[in-house]
């Protein structure tokens, strides 16, 4: 049965929506814990009763397993695992990437996918290194995209078959990558090779990878980030619009006695209070938690309700409107994340076709602020405005004679009409007092309104205390007066 995946409510360019694959149905932004059938802190079963739809696994895994490689086959997936959701498995790149070799072909770990009874099948690509070279990385590719394209002409295209995106830390790559899945018609694209860039806090080059596979991956395909498992990136990695992210990270975390937290990670040694309110965290206390005979079970059972709980709040966040604000929170616990947060804010131009023409309240957190979607297509939209010869930006209210047109200012955004005043964005901006940045970015809107009325004379008043940042950004396309 093939993949669907259908939009809901929509942020940035991240979504809520819902994907379905063998007539089962899984909210997204999802996250899909692995499992090992060796090694499992926390069964299949307990996921279920924690609100868990969907989990990973690795068919390569099982097919060389003495217990598991003909029994799998005879029970089936599900029943050998007992969950009844959504089942997706891996097909040995994993190993691939870390060993060099695997042991079966691509058409024979997608035929075990579908023996066993998995509800999405991944063909075996090739994870490019962030540290490959070009050549490397092309070769590579042209592999995994002829993987992809056998995987098709052998199981069909109704095959619930996922179309990874490869291509290394070269941006064209990667939206070559994107469009040869949306060519070949998957409907699930999983962004790969990317662990090794966040478990180096490689942030800026992760936003620039998915950035550049999501210029070209179908609009209407379910997108998963293969690897992202830590709380503190996925906010940055859904405003990019990733829908699917995989985590081992609550089980290897444990098993390194860290304890997770949605603004990072802490060594349970050190803890001196447990600041969660899972089932875990109430029933121990810090010290009955590290002294605990099961303390990783109990630590892999915390990390993972800490990372659904953040998976909530983000879908929650995007029924808002607010996803900007939850990004910014996020990323402003580590310096490098901070550093992918300002990267995605490059890419605005980018985001702003997607973005909702109209949210809940704009907060100015800083002045990464002035560089959100929603003060970019105010500007732009300031060419629509229909003014006559002479016309005053006020920062005060009140009437002024002499003028056809009186507008008021409010930075970030700048020159807005008083029928605007109760709109969206202008009307529920929560600002404090002016900074240099937002200023700044309010006459660039003043100057963005004169070069697109040139028939009107823009006069403003009430800045004179910010000539100097009038000056820079203005120049002479408007006249600062008393």
């Amino acid at each position: 049965m093939a993949i669907t995946f259908e939009s809901l409510d929509s942020d940035i360019a991240g979504r809520t929506g819902k994907l379905g694959a063998s007539k089962k149905i899984v909210r997204t932004p999802a996250l899909l814990p692995v499992i090992n059938p060796h090694l499992m802190l926390v069964t299949p079963k307990e996921l279920h009763a924690m609100g868990v739809e969907a989990l990973i696994t690795n068919a390569y895994i099982f097919s060389q397993s003495r217990q598991y490689s003909e029994r799998v086959k005879e029970e089936g997936l599900h029943r050998l695992l007992d969950f009844d959701g959504l089942i997706m498995t891996d097909s040995g790149s994993f190993q691939l990437s870390v060993y060099g070799e695997v042991s079966l072909t691509n058409e024979q770990t997608l035929s075990y996918q579908r023996d066993i009874g998995s509800d999405i099948w991944v063909p075996l690509d090739i994870p490019t290194s962030p540290d490959a070279d070009r050549t490397t990385a092309e070769r590579e590719l042209a592999i995994t995209t002829e993987r992809l394209r056998e995987a098709k002409e052998l199981f069909g295209n109704d095959a619930p078959l996922a179309g990874p995106v490869q291509g290394g830390i070269y941006p064209d790559l990667r939206e070559q990558a994107g469009k040869a899945v949306g060519d070949l018609g998957f409907a699930f694209c999983p962004i790969g090779a990317v662990v090794p860039l966040m478990e180096a806090y490689r942030y800026r080059d992760l936003v620039d990878v998915v950035m550049a596979a999501k210029r070209t991956i179908p609009r209407s395909a379910c997108v998963h980030l293969f690897g992202a498992g830590h709380p503190a990136m996925f906010a940055l990695a859904a405003a990019m619009g990733c829908d699917l992210f995989d985590s081992a990270a609550y089980a290897l975390y444990a098993k390194e006695g860290r304890y997770l937290t949605s603004h990072g990670s802490f060594k349970i040694d050190e803890l001196t209070d447990l600041p969660c309110a899972c089932a875990v965290c109430r029933s121990h206390t810090a010290e009955e938690l590290r002294n605990a005979k099961d303390r990783t079970r109990l630590l892999a059972l915390h990390n993972l309700a800490v990372t659904l709980a953040e998976i909530a709040r983000i879908r929650q966040a995007m029924a808002d409107g607010t996803l900007w604000e939850l990004v910014d929170d996020r990323c402003r616990n580590h310096p490098l994340l901070l550093a992918g947060y300002r990267e995605l804010l490059g890419h605005n131009a980018e985001l702003e076709p997607f973005d909702r023409a109209s949210k809940r309240r704009f907060f100015y957190r800083g002045d990464e602020s002035c560089a959100r979607t929603e003060v970019l297509r105010y500007q732009r939209q300031l060419a629509r405005l229909r003014l006559g010869n002479e016309v005053l930006v006020a920062c005060e209210a009140g009437h002024r004679d002499g003028f056809d047109d009186v507008l008021f200012f409010k930075p970030p955004f700048g020159p807005y009409p008083v029928e605007l005043k109760e709109t969206f964005p202008v009307g529920p901006t929560e600002i404090p007092p002016w900074d240099e940045a937002m200023v700044r970015q309010g006459c660039r809107g003043i100057r963005m309104l004169a070069e697109s009325h040139k028939e009107s004379r823009i006069s403003v008043s009430g800045l004179r205390s910010w000539h100097t940042i009038f000056r820079e950004e203005v120049g002479d396309a408007a006249e600062l007066v008393e």
